[in-house]
């Protein structure tokens, strides 16, 4: 007997006569017959396997007894893993999958619960929380103490006079902000704290200060490192929206627990802890107040607060400065992929049918246009546009990545590296961003086209160490290592002593032409080599000029140096040049003859 597509379920509107029926029925479709019904002999059906809940707590009770189907496993798709690995369409999970002979469309909803894949074990908030505004949700997480200076109220006019400025910024806010708030929150730390990034950089992860800081949280490279954000050829962490926000958090935690005021763990994370600690110290011994208003600090840090809780008056009463926030959301943005072989960015933008723009604003820590598996564990994509591309790839059959990592085996010119990975040089310059007159260094590593030998994925240890190493084509001229001196305060100021182009110095000694020089430092230049081919005549006269600067031991040597310096005309006082030359030497010898008590014959000079 054919079981039927779905068990009957309003069982107690159900005739009396029909329970038998069901009985049957039920027994056929391999489930348990109500208690209620007699029991009828039927064949035994087989042992139960493992059971298991469906998640839905309105099912009817008969689904939730069903044997655990055994269905063959999801086909793989080009990253190696299900078909359909963030969410089944129907299911909040891969285990609550339909039972054998129930038809999923009649099973189960047509679509499930989202759920966040940074955090999948907390359960999704109902749709009014969401739809509420994140503006809100800040605003009640206010616990900043308040602070009423002069710089406050300097900085809240100067916002309330740029709306559009303020404008941008939020705008540019909404992909990231309720990632932070949800981290802030998490940590029990002020919302305000998740304000801070429009102060550090108008919310653009791409931002880079003149003091070489990157990102929403502004990580100079070695506060980077010490946080562990990865900063190498192919990522850059301190642009990381997710990995920046922890270690920006992390950072703020460790200076408030050593300040024990907010206040002074906000002027740290900007100045420094150290010199907030000296400028502490140097008003207790002065006998001054040492909170946040009484410390002498720089001008950046003195409004570096003042700015944070202007911005949080704006958020607080938009109104009252004429402004109106665009509304976000609360709920996330963005979903985790992950990352399991090689792509290209341009791929990942074209399945999530997203603008490149779009996949790189979610993403800025990619440095190139190839996402590493083994460097890059996961990318983050918009809710709708992750799943499209995580369909979209499983129906792939094109090639994932064409670009690869190359480690240069030996030092060589771009031309020569370009040659050997069959690429043209202009090609490889603007890839790599390699500067004119530079070689690559044995041990960097290039991105180049994936092809013949170069077509696996890279390598975990090539992609956590990946670096571009360079080194100034060693120019025409003499090496010269000259030491600075007092008055070459810059390299430029050197460059420009000996007559040379400082962005020219600059490249040979690795730094830049207003790079700062300590008196005695060491400058490696190459000056221009003279001719090769001196004559002799000038060579003589050059000796002659370093034994003239002698003092002379003997009568008979300074005759010699006077008789060469009237040399150094052809002719002197009418004579010819040959005729002086050989009195010069008679009297040379003649004297030199008497001091050493020989009797030397003179020719007479007529």
């Amino acid at each position: 007997m054919t079981p039927p597509p779905w068990p009957l379920r309003r069982r107690a509107a159900r005739p009396a006569g029909l329970l038998l029926l069901s009985a049957l029925l039920s027994a056929c479709a391999g489930l348990q017959p109500p208690p209620a019904a007699p029991q009828a002999k039927v064949p035994a059906s087989p042992p139960p396997t493992a059971r298991r809940e469906l998640p839905s707590p309105n099912r009817p009770q008969a689904l939730a007894t069903l044997p655990a189907p055994s269905l063959p496993p999801a086909p793989a798709s080009p990253l190696g893993r299900p078909a359909d690995p963030v969410i089944r369409p129907g299911f909040s999970s891969p285990e609550a999958l339909p039972p054998v002979g129930i038809r999923p469309a009649d099973a189960l909803p047509a679509a499930g619960t989202p759920i966040d894949p940074l955090q999948p074990e907390v359960q999704p908030q109902p749709e009014a929380q969401a739809r509420r505004d994140l503006w809100d949700r800040i605003r009640e997480g206010y616990r900043l103490e308040p602070l009423e200076t002069p710089e406050v109220a300097q900085q809240r006019r100067w916002y309330g006079s740029r709306p559009d400025y303020v404008q941008r910024m939020t705008a540019r806010s909404s992909r990231y902000l309720f990632h932070i708030v949800d981290e802030v929150e998490r940590r029990g730390l002020p919302t305000e704290l998740a304000l801070l990034p429009f102060i550090e950089s108008a919310f653009n992860p791409q931002a880079m200060s003149s003091a070489k800081a990157s990102g929403m949280w502004q990580f100079i490279p070695s506060t980077g490192k010490h946080f562990d954000l990865t900063q190498n050829l192919f990522r850059d962490d301190r642009r990381d929206v997710l990995a920046s926000t922890q270690a920006a958090l992390d950072y703020l935690q460790k200076l408030h627990a050593m300040f024990g005021d907010w206040h002074l763990a906000l002027a740290a994370y900007n100045w420094g802890e150290g010199n907030v600690q000296r400028a502490i110290k140097r008003n207790q011994r002065a006998g001054l107040p040492t909170g946040y208003a009484h410390l002498r600090m720089p001008e950046e840090t003195r409004h570096y607060v003042p700015k944070l809780i202007a911005v949080k008056a704006i958020v607080a009463a938009p109104q009252d400065f004429g402004m109106a926030l665009p509304p976000i959301e609360n709920h996330p943005y963005f979903l985790a992929v992950p990352i399991q072989r090689d792509i290209d960015t341009a791929l990942v933008a074209e399945l999530a049918e997203l603008p490149l723009a779009e996949v790189q604003a979610l993403n800025p820590s990619m440095n190139k246009p190839l996402i590493l598996a083994a460097g890059t564990p996961q990318v983050l994509l918009p809710w709708e546009n992750a799943q499209r591309f995580v369909h979209r790839l499983a129906r792939h059959r094109g090639g994932l990545a064409s670009w690869t990592a190359w480690v240069v085996p030996e030092t060589m010119s771009p031309a020569q590296a370009a040659q050997k990975v069959g690429m043209a040089e202009s090609e490889l310059r603007s890839l790599n961003r390699i500067p004119p007159r530079m070689m690559v260094k044995a041990g960097s590593t290039l991105l180049v086209p994936r092809a013949g030998k170069r077509d696996q994925d890279v390598a975990e240890h090539v992609a956590e160490n990946a670096r571009l190493a360079l080194a100034p084509v060693r120019p025409p001229g003499r090496r010269v290592v000259a030491k600075a001196r007092a008055k070459d305060r810059t390299l430029a100021l050197l460059a420009a002593r000996h007559g040379l182009s400082a962005e020219a110095v600059a490249g040979w000694n690795g730094g830049s032409a207003d790079m700062k020089l300590r008196p005695g430092q060491a400058v490696v230049l190459y000056l221009p080599t003279r001719a090769a081919a001196v004559p002799a005549r000038a060579k003589e006269r050059r000796a002659t000029e370093l034994a003239a600067r002698k003092p002379a031991g003997s009568r008979a040597e300074r005759l010699a140096q006077a008789e060469a310096r009237r040399n150094k005309s052809p002719a002197v006082a009418g004579k010819p040049a040959a005729a002086t030359g050989k009195r010069a030497v008679a009297q040379a010898g003649k004297s030199e003859g008497r001091r050493s008590g020989e009797r030397v014959a003179q020719a007479s000079p007529r």
